[in-house]
Order: structure tokens, then C-alpha cells, then sequence
């Protein structure tokens, strides 16, 4: 692989036991997504990712339409998530487009979990794939993604 496309690889320690951390990632997450990241006309009213393998993943706007984001490639709770994403440089579904985002869940201690992401196959952004790249791995892209999905497995105990 190139060396101006590596994949993008972040990591986190949350304060949940990776049962509890791999659940708020799914079946939660459009508690801790946030509204302004979303690609349809509409503002988002819900983010979906489908649990199994083949599940969709999509968000569903406030005036009820649809638009896809990827799908569930490998569904192994509570250790490992892999996710075809298929949002392309313009950050509109391309179904012939597909990089990887691929999930880890490690207990480091009774009550903590390391969450490692890495979004693959940046190469697939064509000409703008140093630039997408630049976008995923900021504080905008998968960092501050991650600290918003770690606030919420930290308190999701207070919900359940």
C-alpha cells in the first residue's frame, strides 16, 4: 500500500466492559452520533446500524427518507465489528465503493474497554484519498467520534 494512504487508526479506553462497549457502538449509536453528521437533505433524525452480518447501515431523516451509509461485513459481539462504508468523497453512498471500518473490543480491566477503529482502504477515494483521509482521522472524523461514543458507554450504565 502506498504510504500516503495508510489507514486511519484510532483508540480509546472506555469506562464499560466490552459487552456493555460493543452495545452502545450498535444498538446505541444514534445516542451518541451526532445530528450534524449526516448526507441527506433532510437534518438527521435517526442514525441505524443493524446488528449481523448484512445489516444495513443508514440514517433516516426527519421527513421519514432513507439514505444508506454501508453495511455490517462481521458481526462478532462482543469483540470485533467490520462495516462496509460507502460514503465517497462527497459524502454520498456510492454502492460500488467500499472501505473498510473495522472495530475491536479488548477488556483491559474488569470495568474498561479498548476500542481500537481502523478505516481501511483509503486508496478507494481515488485522487482524493489523502484529503478524505486527512478528514476521517481528525478531531471532525473518527476522533471526535470516538470521545462522543466513550462519553455515552461511560454513562449508558445510568440508562440501561
Amino acid at each position: 500500500m502506498p504510504a500516503e494512504y495508510p489507514p486511519v487508526r484510532k483508540e480509546i479506553v472506555v469506562e464499560a466492559p466490552p459487552e456493555r462497549a460493543f452495545r452502545v457502538f450498535t444498538d446505541r449509536f444514534d445516542q451518541w452520533w451526532p445530528r450534524e453528521h449526516h448526507i441527506g437533505q433532510a437534518p438527521l433524525a435517526r442514525a441505524v446500524l443493524e446488528p449481523g452480518v448484512g445489516g444495513r447501515f443508514y440514517e433516516i431523516g426527519t421527513d421519514g427518507s432513507e439514505c444508506n451509509w454501508g453495511k455490517v461485513l462481521v458481526w462478532e459481539p462482543p469483540r470485533r465489528l467490520v462495516i462496509a462504508w460507502q460514503l465517497n468523497p462527497e459524502w454520498t453512498y456510492d454502492p460500488n465503493l467500499i472501505t473498510e471500518l473495522e472495530l475491536r473490543f479488548t477488556a483491559v480491566g474488569p470495568l474498561q474497554t479498548k476500542v481500537e477503529l481502523e478505516h481501511r482502504n483509503m486508496e478507494r477515494f481515488g485522487e482524493k484519498a489523502v484529503a478524505t483521509r486527512e478528514g476521517l482521522a481528525s478531531e471532525q472524523g473518527w476522533g471526535g467520534l470516538l470521545l462522543l461514543y466513550a462519553k455515552e458507554a461511560a454513562e449508558e450504565k445510568t440508562h440501561a
